[in-house]
């Protein structure tokens, strides 16, 4: 028998080192202005030397966990959102042994910028199911590692962080998820990518292999931004339309923190006012998977979120990937 879906603890992590636009500036040809207007980003976080993509994940899943109540012990999977991996075998296992989640099976999922609300929804299923009672879901990426700094139509958009939420079962009348739709098109795929380096080195007379390494990200904003501000707007219309929910009961709008314009533009298509619309870019740029969880507990924690709040949420990204999601903020019990 399905079961419901609570929200019941959030936790987020930012590395200590703060780049300012002005200083991008010193790097590349740019400068404040020029980014403020079309990004609305101040400034972004980098990981120094010894900050790595585990480290930020275990502080914001620790945080959540503090949040919820939880001891470790009684999570029964881990499951982290990202792009960047410390490791290409897999992060979230890391994370798991670091948090002492003993008795939680952990694995990584990778879907770019949507990947946090992926993996939130892949969690609610294994919890609707009677699977499991406990998730924790992590968003985090270190960016920073894969752009190219002497590229000023991308060095500017990104920086790093990490988000999570814990996630337990309730039942059917708490249920905190009240519907989704997920999407994805491969064959725009080539508007955002993290390629794979084409390089091949002889390996015995007459056999090649092909050397491992991938090149910086490679983005078309304009096309991004496009297909941003045509597929968001659509495919929260079909979740609303679908759960018979109008734009003007949200208490919330939480998008993927990519560009403020994508944020004014989809909140203008539901005449959301902007004091409902979340929105922190301007502090840490895009952070990709980590973008949504790090705005949901950062207003949860200054009380703008409170419990019963009604939020629309929508990730998108490269894949290309979009999905959307109405739910509930419960807090801990």
């Amino acid at each position: 028998m399905e079961v419901g879906i609570a929200l019941v603890g959030s936790g987020s992590a930012t590395p200590s080192q703060r780049i300012t636009n002005d200083q991008l500036g010193l790097r590349v040809e740019t400068n404040d202005s020029w980014i403020r207007s079309r990004t609305g980003i101040f400034e972004r976080r980098v990981c120094g030397s010894e900050e790595t993509l585990a480290l930020l994940s275990q502080r914001a899943a620790s945080a959540a966990l503090e949040m919820a109540g939880w001891e470790p012990s009684s999570i029964d999977l881990v499951l982290l959102a990202t792009s960047t991996p410390d490791d290409l075998f897999g992060t979230a296992p890391k994370v798991q042994a670091k948090l002492g989640a003993s008795k939680a099976v952990a694995f990584d999922l990778t879907a770019a910028c949507s990947g946090f609300l992926f993996s939130f929804i892949t969690a609610a299923q294994y919890l609707r199911s009677g699977a499991m009672r406990r998730v924790l879901v992590i968003g985090a990426d270190q960016l920073s590692r894969w752009v190219d700094w002497d590229d000023r139509r991308s060095c500017v958009l990104f920086g790093d962080g990490a988000g999570a939420v814990a996630l337990e079962a309730t039942s059917l009348e708490n249920d905190g998820l009240i519907g989704f739709k997920l999407k994805s098109d491969g064959s725009r795929g080539d508007c955002l990518n993290l390629n794979q380096v084409d390089e091949s080195l002889l390996l015995v007379d007459g056999v090649t292999h092909q050397k491992g390494g991938f090149s910086p990200i490679q983005m078309n904003g304009q096309e991004v931004y496009k297909f941003a501000v045509r597929e968001v707007p659509l495919i929260l219309n079909e979740v609303l339309t679908a759960n018979e929910i109008s734009p003007t009961s949200l208490d919330w709008l939480l998008l993927h923190q990519a560009n403020q314009r994508i944020l004014d533009s989809v909140a203008d298509r539901f005449s959301i006012p902007q004091e409902k619309v979340l929105s922190n870019l301007s502090k840490y740029g895009n952070t990709s998977a980590a973008t949504i969880p790090l705005m949901l507990d950062e207003a949860v924690r200054d009380g703008r979120v409170k419990p019963g709040n009604l939020i629309a949420s929508s990730g998108f990204g490269a894949g290309l990937s979009w999905g959307a999601a109405l739910f509930r903020w419960q807090g801990p019990s």
